[in-house]
C-alpha cells in the first residue's frame, strides 16, 4: 500500500457515483465514513451544478462500529425514498466502510421490500478498481438490471427504429468536456441523418433503458466509460457498437466511414465521403491550419502526451501525423488497459509511459525537456515549475476546464478547439525577446524547485539574479541543468559559483 497525495483516478465509489448522479431521479448512497464524502462538493464546484447533487452519506461512526450497520443504512434508503421518490437508489461503500465487510446485498434486499424505488447494491470491488473501471462497471450494471426487468414484465420494445438511430454511451458527469462533446456528437449523428435514440448515463431516465435495443447501433465514444454496456448490449441483443474516438480529422473520419459500414450492413445503403471531405477541407479549419505557415513552425518540436487512454492516444496521433510534432513519449494512467494504449500510440511515438505514479512522470518530462506538454492538471503544475507550457487534455483537471462556453474535443467543431491548444500551448516566434524587451511573466522573480515535485534545492539571490540575465529562450534547460549538477553533486542551494561551475561542467 503506497500513501498518495495526488491520484489520477480516484477510488472506486467516486466512479459508481459519478453514474448514479448523472441519470435523472437517481439517488446515491455512500456507506462511508466522514472524509470519504467529499464527492458532493467535488461535483457541485466542477459542475456548477445549481441542483444538489443527489448523493447522501450513511455516515460510519463509533455508533455503527459497536452496534452494526443495518438499521441505519435501511433507514437512510426508506428516508430517501419518501424524501425524494428517486427512481433508483444506490448504495455504494468505500474503501474504507469496505474492511468492516458486513452484507450490504442483504441490507438492500431488506431496503427493497418496503421502498417505492428500485434499489440496487453497486457490484464492484472496491479493493481491485479505480474510479473508471467502476463507473464502467456501474453504467453496465444498471443497464443491465433495468432491460432484465423490462424483459421479466414483458415490457420490452422489439424490432429496431424506421430511420437509422444510435446510442451515444458513456458522456457522464465530471467527465473530460462530456457535455460539450455530446453536443458536437448529437450534430454530426443529425448531419449524418442518424437518429439519437438515447444518450446514457448523463441526463438520461433509468425508464427509458428498456429502448436501448431499438437502435442500429451503438456509440462510445470514450474508451473508459461504456465498452462493458456495449459489449453486453452485443451480447445479448446482437447491437453492433463503434468505439473509435472521432478525435482530430483522421480518427473522426475513420470513425463516420466505420458508422458507414454498421449501417449498410443493416441495408441503409449510405454513403459519407462526400460529407467527410466537404467537412475536413472546407468546414473543419484544422485540416487547413495543418498546411498553414504557423503549423509549419511547430514541425520537429517536440511534446509529451499524459493522460486517460482516450485522450492521450488521440493527442498522440493528431500531434504526430496530422500537426508534424514529435512526440518523444506518450504515457497513460490507466494501467488496467495498458496493451490497447500500447497498440494505439506506438507507431506515433519514440517511448510508451504507462504509469499512475505522478513524481515518474515529472520527472520523465524534465529527463527529455520538450517545448510543450500535454496532460492533466498535475502535469500542468510539473510544467510550470519547469518553465514548460502544458495543454490540459484531460482529466483530473481544474475548474478552469470545466468551461462555460462551448468547447468540444469530438467531431469536427473538436478539431478547431484542439489546433487552438495546441499551438497555443507552444511558446513560439518573438515571444520570449518580447517578454526579455518590455517585461513579462517570464522575468518575474519566480525560482521553481527542480525537476519534479520531490525536489528541495533553493537558489540565493544572487544566483538566481544571475540566472535572470539569461536569454528566456534558454533560462529553462540552463536552469534544469544547473540543479542537476547541484543535486548530483550534494548542494542543496545554488550559488552564483554553481550555476558557473555547472556552466564549465557542460563546456558552455
Amino acid at each position: 500500500m503506497k500513501l498518495a497525495y495526488w491520484m489520477y483516478a480516484g477510488p472506486a465509489h467516486i466512479g459508481t457515483l459519478r453514474i448514479a448522479s448523472s441519470f435523472k431521479n437517481v439517488h446515491g448512497i455512500m456507506h462511508a465514513p466522514l472524509g470519504d464524502d467529499y464527492f458532493n462538493v467535488m461535483r457541485s464546484m466542477l459542475e456548477r451544478e445549481r441542483n444538489f447533487t443527489p448523493v447522501t452519506t450513511s455516515v460510519v461512526d463509533r455508533h455503527v462500529l459497536a452496534r452494526g450497520s443495518q438499521e441505519k443504512v435501511v433507514d437512510n434508503i426508506t428516508r430517501k425514498d419518501a424524501e425524494e421518490h428517486p427512481d433508483l437508489i444506490v448504495l455504494t461503500p468505500t474503501c474504507t466502510s469496505s474492511i468492516l465487510q458486513e452484507d450490504l446485498e442483504n441490507f438492500v434486499s431488506r431496503a427493497a421490500q418496503t421502498t417505492d424505488s428500485d434499489v440496487i447494491l453497486a457490484d464492484v470491488n472496491h479493493y481491485r478498481v479505480n474510479e473508471l473501471q467502476a463507473a464502467d462497471r456501474t453504467l453496465e450494471q444498471i443497464v443491465q438490471f433495468y432491460l432484465e426487468k423490462a424483459r421479466k414484465e414483458g415490457d420490452l420494445p422489439t424490432g429496431k427504429t424506421a430511420k437509422p438511430s444510435v446510442n451515444i454511451i458513456g458522456t457522464s458527469t465530471l467527465g473530460f468536456h462530456h457535455q460539450h462533446d455530446c453536443t458536437e456528437l448529437k450534430r454530426l449523428m443529425a448531419d449524418l441523418g442518424i437518429e439519437v435514440n438515447e444518450v446514457i448515463p448523463e441526463g438520461a431516465s433509468v425508464h427509458n433503458l428498456k429502448r436501448l435495443p431499438q437502435a442500429w447501433f451503438n456509440l462510445v465514444p470514450y474508451r473508459e466509460l461504456g465498452q462493458m454496456s456495449a459489449q453486453y448490449l452485443k451480447k445479448e441483443f446482437g447491437m453492433p457498437f463503434v468505439d473509435i474516438a472521432p478525435m482530430g480529422v483522421v480518427e473522426t473520419a475513420r470513425c463516420i466511414r466505420k458508422i458507414q459500414q454498421v449501417l449498410n450492413a443493416q441495408g441503409a445503403a449510405v454513403d459519407y465521403e462526400e460529407f467527410i471531405n466537404e467537412q475536413t477541407l472546407h468546414v473543419s479549419q484544422a485540416a487547413w491550419f495543418s498546411r498553414s505557415i504557423d503549423c509549419q513552425n511547430l514541425t520537429g518540436k517536440k511534446a509529451v502526451v499524459y493522460g486517460d487512454n482516450t485522450h492521450a492516444a488521440a493527442m498522440t496521433k493528431i500531434l504526430a501525423r496530422e500537426m508534424g510534432i514529435k512526440v518523444v513519449w506518450a504515457g497513460t494512467y490507466c494501467k488496467y488497459d495498458a496493451d490497447w494504449f500500447r497498440d494505439q500510440v506506438s507507431e506515433y511515438c519514440d517511448d510508451v509511459l504507462i504509469t499512475d505514479d505522478h513524481g515518474a512522470v515529472g520527472d520523465a518530462i524534465a529527463r527529455v525537456e520538450p517545448s510543450a506538454i500535454f496532460g492533466t492538471q498535475m502535469e500542468r503544475h510539473v510544467g510550470k515549475r519547469l518553465d514548460i507550457p502544458c495543454g490540459v487534455i484531460a482529466a483530473p483537471v481544474h475548474i478552469q476546464n470545466f468551461p462555460i462556453g462551448y468547447k468540444p474535443f469530438m467531431g469536427y467543431e473538436g478539431t478547431n478547439q484542439i489546433c487552438d491548444l495546441v499551438y497555443n500551448s507552444f511558446t513560439l516566434g518573438m515571444e520570449d525577446h518580447l517578454l526579455e524587451i518590455f517585461g513579462g511573466h517570464d522575468t518575474k522573480e519566480v525560482i521553481h524547485k527542480g525537476i519534479s515535485a520531490d525536489s528541495d534545492l533553493a537558489w540565493t539571490a544572487e544566483g538566481q539574479a544571475e540566472l535572470n540575465k539569461i536569454p528566456g529562450f534558454v533560462r529553462g534547460k540552463v536552469k534544469r541543468n544547473t540543479e542537476k549538477f547541484a543535486r548530483d553533486r550534494g548542494f542543496s542551494e545554488i550559488s552564483v559559483e554553481v550555476l558557473y561551475a555547472a556552466k564549465e561542467a557542460v563546456g558552455a
